[in-house]
């Protein structure tokens, strides 16, 4: 059985930054793709960062420059390393895997990520 498991959530001031960890196990397959999505109070959840294998990474317009997504396949591991961290990240964030044979999708529990003075 699949497990998506987030971690690295916390409290900071603006400008600050943190990084987050999303370990999968379980995995009988390669994923495709490992990203991070986020969902703020009131909104639908968005993209943030993705890692697509054979392609590369995408980011939202909105944190481009700022964060950065990796991944260490030994471990079947993605992070998101988060600088000058602004109000508007405040969230919770969530962790996607997709992949196997019908490309399905796995999520984390989500942790949440608050930015405030």
């Amino acid at each position: 059985q699949v497990r998506v498991v987030e971690s690295g959530g916390g409290s900071v001031q603006p400008g600050g930054s943190l990084r987050l960890s999303c370990a999968a196990s379980g995995l009988t397959f390669s994923p495709n793709a490992m990203g991070w999505y986020r969902q703020a109070p009131g909104k639908q959840r968005e993209q943030v960062a993705v890692l697509i294998s054979g392609i590369g990474t995408n980011y939202a317009d909105s944190v481009k420059g700022r964060f950065t997504i990796s991944r260490d396949n030994a471990k079947n591991t993605v992070y998101l390393q988060m600088n000058s961290l602004k109000p508007e990240d405040t969230a919770v964030y969530y962790c996607n895997l997709r992949g196997g044979r019908y490309l399905l999708d796995y999520w984390g529990q989500g942790t949440q990520v608050t930015v405030s003075s």
